[in-house]
């Protein structure tokens, strides 16, 4: 798997919502898919209210679905201050959303994201 990290890519609702789907087909078992889908949907919906908003609740879920205290505290202390983040102007882009990483840290998007992103891509016939 590569880890180079890659450029970030801007808001396409079909990708979020490709993201999601794929994300919800999932079984509950496969902990490691869904949790990348769900930093792949951050890194895409990141700079919209409702879906960076969403995509918190939902990692939050997946935590609690998971018994990860460490996340669950950290996802908690990520959807206080989503609002203020863009009112401000000020959101960590490229950042995968997950307690692992500061919460303020803007990053490349790591090639594992990314890719999850391009498999989410449409393609024009």
């Amino acid at each position: 798997m590569r880890t180079e990290p890659t450029a970030v890519p801007g808001f396409d609702p079909v990708i979020y919502a490709r993201l999601l789907s794929r994300f919800d087909a999932l079984p509950a078992t496969a902990t490691r898919e869904r949790w990348l889908l769900l930093e792949a949907a951050h890194v895409v919906g990141q700079t919209r209210f409702r879906p960076h908003l969403e995509t918190h609740w939902l990692m939050l879920g997946q935590a609690w679905r998971t018994r990860d205290a460490r996340e669950m505290a950290g996802q908690v202390l990520r959807l206080l201050p989503v609002p203020l983040g863009h009112l401000t102007g000020r959101l960590p882009i490229g950042n995968p959303g997950r307690s692992q990483v500061s919460a303020f840290r803007p990053m490349a998007v790591r090639a594992d994201i990314a890719e999850a992103i391009a498999q989410a891509t449409p393609t024009i016939p």
